[in-house]
């Protein structure tokens, strides 16, 4: 795909068509680039190095440097075709003041200078300019050094020649504007990830990041792109086939590249690419592949009559279960929906994407029987599940939980009737249950013991989840369900008992993997709950230190010391370690762990939601080896309460 293309005309000024002035990106940032914030900081960054991608992709630039500055300022250089400075015939300036200049100037709006392009569609490099305080345009072309210096956008001078060169390229070196934006300090990671990222979608293209504040350096490059990337993405899951399925193929200037795998687990994930940009929320051409994944797979499974016996439904999320796969494709023009730019809109490119998938895929499958079987068993196996799984959710609770389901007979719940006010414990075990709920204030306090640890979803396939007892019984108590096919499975929250949803669990080894276990149903199966900033977790104290009629609580070593120190050292001080919660009084675990006036909560947040996926993949997935890997990393941070 990172071929030159030889039809495109020669780049010079008349190439670069001008739409608008830029006065209106100073006044209103966020319609631009999102917010004035870390993202929208960063995206500057982006917009400045999609240009030299750009050059990538139409052939003429394999080296780019990206350098972040002590001062704030950023610099990319690329050793592309360098921006024409010729004089533009309709606006009479440089082409290169147009470009930098000019809303929608650029020639990615001409079609002999670039096939494919990225960016803002052309508001890029002049938006990056609108929002900087000071940029300089240096350009290496024809045998010469041209600058041009703006501020807050406008030009300064004319187009000034410096002398001769053997260079070839354009280097952007800029300050973000501090009274626009709320920060002009950069991540490092946030930017070295997009390079990373980039050098997977442009194959055989180098990107260079050099970080002055700390000395860093870094470079990234990928010989085989899509085929490099989808392990990383997959690295946790078993596979499922031998080889890895790869896709590409062209129509009508539209080039698609496609990485794919099945692998053991339950999970779909799809990453999907329109121009170097991450459509997040999927388009068109995720549609295609969806399209013609079923339609491809149907035909074999139709052909061989494999659901004759059984009288199975198949429906499109079977056939994607287990599924990692990553889509990239250029476009001459991407429309996109919304300012993110993060659906594609482009009916065409559905229908190009389906054509090749359904072509190379069908030749894939014929060449790979043993490969096609194992895919097809596991589609039958996802619909026989998902079945399964429907059935037994219609026994938890029918459709709506909180008037047709009897609660938990081991709910001891709450007499408040507003969920704003009430708040759900769940403890481990029916001792500490017990305790919690002699010193719980009922008015607002609900108990649901759980029994021992609870099924490990991450393991388990989906109908077992909703056949197990413990959990059938938190989806009843708390009043939410899953929603069927129809609705898309997303949990249906509107009937939310509680507010707050507080993990309650003893403070040794046992407890911590319990209250994980807890942790990841709620990851997998109620993440809104967390999203929405309803769960908690429960603190209790590790010891109680008693001397003569006083006593006081510590929730660490540290404070142990601390308060040892202040009774003036060990002597008659009595020092009780608590090894569960069954171990306090009722009026112990009221007065630390359950009364709002005195107690610690923990806020559960998902602050990445890539690595979170991850790290409950490593902890609680079938594959050991990254697991103990993972183990051995962390050892080091990990703290033994003795």
């Amino acid at each position: 795909m990172n071929k030159k293309h030889h039809t495109i005309k020669d780049y010079t000024a008349d190439s670069i068509q001008s739409l608008e002035g830029i006065e209106h990106i100073r006044l209103r940032p966020s319609m631009y680039i999102g917010d004035v914030g870390t993202r929208g900081l960063h995206h500057l960054v982006y917009e400045v190095i999609d240009n030299s991608i750009d050059e990538s992709l139409a052939g003429f630039c394999n080296k780019i440097w990206v350098t972040i500055h002590k001062n704030g300022f950023i610099t990319v250089l690329d050793n592309g075709r360098g921006i024409p400075i010729d004089i533009h015939k309709k606006e009479g300036i440089s082409a290169l003041e147009v470009v930098m200049t000019k809303i929608g100037a650029g020639g990615k709006f001409d079609k002999n200078s670039y096939k494919v392009s990225g960016g803002l569609h052309g508001v890029g490099i002049s938006c990056v300019n609108a929002l900087s305080k000071k940029l300089i345009a240096t350009i290496y072309r024809n045998g010469k050094i041209y600058q041009q210096e703006y501020l807050k956008g406008k030009a300064i001078d004319s187009v000034k020649c410096l002398g001769k060169t053997n260079m070839q390229g354009t280097e952007i070196h800029y300050i973000a504007d501090q009274s626009i934006f709320n920060s002009i300090t950069y991540n490092y990671e946030i930017i070295a990830n997009r390079l990373k990222e980039l050098s997977f979608l442009n194959k055989g293209l180098f990107l260079f990041l050099k970080d002055e504040r700390n000395n860093i350096k870094e470079s990234f490059f990928s010989k085989n792109g899509l085929k490099e990337y989808l392990p990383i993405l997959d690295k946790n899951q078993e596979s499922l086939i031998k080889n890895m399925i790869f896709i590409e193929g062209e129509k009508d200037n539209t080039f698609v590249e496609i990485a794919m795998q099945y692998n053991t687990s339950f999970k779909e994930k799809i990453y999907s690419y329109v121009n170097n940009i991450n459509t997040y929320e999927g388009g068109t051409h995720l549609s295609g592949f969806r399209r013609a994944l079923t339609r491809t797979l149907k035909k074999y499974i139709d052909g061989y009559g494999f659901l004759s016996k059984d009288k199975v439904e198949l429906i499109g999320d079977d056939f994607r279960e287990g599924i990692t796969a990553i889509i990239s494709v250029r476009v001459m023009e991407p429309q996109f929906e919304g300012q993110t730019k993060t659906k594609l809109s482009n009916h065409e490119v559905g229908g190009i994407v389906d054509k090749i998938v359904g072509e190379m895929l069908n030749i894939y499958l014929e060449e790979h029987p043993s490969d096609r079987k194992k895919i097809i068993d596991k589609v039958i196996l996802a619909a026989k599940a998902r079945q399964a799984s429907r059935k037994a959710r219609e026994l938890i609770q029918k459709k709506n939980p909180f008037h047709n389901s009897i609660l938990p007979g081991k709910l001891a719940d709450c007499s408040f009737n507003n969920p704003e006010n009430c708040e759900i414990y769940l403890v481990e075990g029916d001792s500490a249950g017990g305790t919690a709920k002699q010193g719980r204030d009922r008015k607002f306090q609900a108990i649901l013991p759980l029994r021992g640890k609870i099924l490990n979803v991450e393991k388990a396939i989906q109908y077992k989840i909703f056949e197990n007892e413990e959990i059938k019984n938190i989806f009843t108590s708390l009043g939410v369900f899953i929603g069927t096919e129809e609705d898309q499975k997303i949990l249906n929250v509107k009937k939310l008992r509680y507010n707050k949803i507080i993990i309650m669990t003893d403070a040794d080894i046992d407890g911590s993997h319990i209250s994980t276990l807890i942790l990841t149903l709620f990851f997998r199966y109620m993440k809104p709950l967390i999203e929405k900033g309803h769960i908690y977790i429960a603190t209790p104290p590790l010891y109680l230190i008693r001397k003569g009629n006083h006593y006081r609580y510590a929730w660490n070593d540290e404070e142990r010391e601390n308060i040892l120190h202040q009774l003036g050292g060990r002597k008659y001080v009595h020092i009780q370690r608590y090894k569960g919660l069954g171990e306090m009084n009722a009026e112990q675990l009221w007065e630390t762990t359950m009364n709002p006036k005195n107690r610690t909560l923990r806020k559960v947040k998902i602050e990445n939601d890539f690595k979170a996926e991850k790290t409950f993949s490593i902890l609680m997935g079938d594959e050991v080896t990254p697991r103990r890997n993972f183990i051995e990393e962390n050892a080091i941070h990990a703290k033994i309460n003795v």
